[in-house]
């Protein structure tokens, strides 16, 4: 029982969190102070400093603004898509397609 609620939990908050950050403005997480522990405890910024932010940007077709805040997002966003596919054949109860399955 335990099992098939994380599955289901996991599932759809996979699904549905594009679409959420889609909905929101692309400026909702460019103010406020920084969660980073690195930044808090030692005021250097991590590789992953930016990356929500950038993402933000990315999703809503900002690719200067994404490219200025994280590098790394350019890498992050296709590698997300792959999660996401496999999420909804998941859902649906089927097996991924062969390449698919191969790189997942």
């Amino acid at each position: 029982m335990i099992k098939k609620i994380v599955f289901y939990t996991r599932v759809w908050v996979t699904l549905v969190t594009p679409f959420v950050l889609i909905a929101l403005p692309t400026t909702f997480f460019d103010k406020g102070e920084s969660i980073c522990i690195s930044k808090l405890l030692l005021n250097m910024e991590c590789y992953a400093c930016g990356l929500t932010r950038g993402v933000m940007h990315f999703i809503h077709f900002d690719f200067k603004e994404a490219w200025h805040l994280n590098k790394l997002t350019f890498i992050v966003v296709p590698m997300l898509i792959p999660l996401w596919v496999k999420a909804i054949y998941e859902l649906r109860g089927k097996q991924l397609p062969g390449f698919l399955k191969k790189i997942m």
